[in-house]
Formats: structure tokens, C-alpha cells, sequence
């Protein structure tokens, strides 16, 4: 499972022209699931994300968590995270998990996101979606599940 966490002043996802989901001051995840994970990953993830200290203290380092500033959080399925664009022009996504996968592990990552405590709000799965970020830093970070079996 991978995640990209975008640190934002504010973002948004929009289907069919109606907003969906908005956050203020917090972090845009951008999900994706791969053939072959579970829940575990869903756990690892989740609790990195919520606890992983990006935002600044007052003397400007990162030593604040989105726990410890109360972040907002906007959820975002993406299978696109998987792309594989070793051959040929067009990516391949063999290695993202098929709906019937990825739909339940999504909703238990969002699931953990809330039990945390913080406001969460998600995209539609599987929709044409248009998400707007206001970046904050920039500070964007790629997450993978499969570094907790490096460590």
C-alpha cells in the first residue's frame, strides 16, 4: 500500500461538479492499494500518517504531528500509484489490487484515519475525480507499507 501526503493549507475533491469532501489546514492521502496487501498495511500506514511530525513548532521545524495540530485529513483512492512505466508509453497497473480488494482496505484505512480522532474526509472510489491542493511547504511525502518490513 502506498500513500502520497501532501501537508495543505486547504483541499478538496469534486465529482460530477459537486464537492465531496473539503479540508482546511491538514494533510491530502493519496491511497493505493496493491495486489497482495491487507489490512496490516491499511494499520502501518494510518498510524504513520497521523503520528509522522511534518508540521512545523514554533521555531519553524517539524516536530508537531496532524495529531498534535489537530489536521484535517483528505482521503483519496488512487490505483495510479502503481503505475508501471518500465516498458512502452503507457503505464501498466497490473500491480494495483482489483476493486474488490483495494474498495475494503481503502474504507478500513479511512475507518483508522477516524478512529484517531481528526476530521476526515474522502473522494469516491473508482469516480472521475477533480482534487484541488494548496500545497504547504511544499511538503510532500511518499509513504510505503512495504518499509515496515525493511526496518
Amino acid at each position: 500500500m502506498r500513500a502520497l501526503i501532501q501537508r495543505v493549507q486547504r483541499g478538496s475533491v469534486t465529482v460530477d461538479e459537486k464537492v465531496i469532501g473539503e479540508i482546511g489546514k491538514g494533510l491530502v492521502i493519496l491511497l493505493g492499494v496493491k495486489a497482495g496487501d491487507n489490512e496490516a498495511a491499511a494499520e502501518y500506514l494510518a498510524n504513520k500518517i497521523v503520528n509522522l511530525r511534518i508540521f512545523e513548532d514554533s521555531d519553524g521545524k517539524f516536530n508537531l504531528s496532524a495529531l498534535d495540530v489537530g489536521a484535517e485529513l483528505l482521503a483519496i483512492s488512487q490505483f495510479t500509484l502503481f503505475a508501471d512505466t518500465r516498458r512502452g508509453r503507457r503505464p501498466g497497473f497490473s500491480d494495483a489490487a482489483r476493486p474488490e480488494v483495494s474498495i475494503p482496505l481503502y474504507e478500513k484505512f479511512v475507518e483508522l484515519l477516524g478512529d484517531s480522532g481528526l476530521k476526515v474526509q474522502t473522494g469516491e472510489f473508482g469516480a472521475h475525480m477533480i482534487v484541488e491542493i494548496i500545497n504547504d511547504g511544499p511538503v510532500t511525502i511518499m509513504l510505503d507499507s512495504e518499509d515496515k518490513l525493511k526496518t
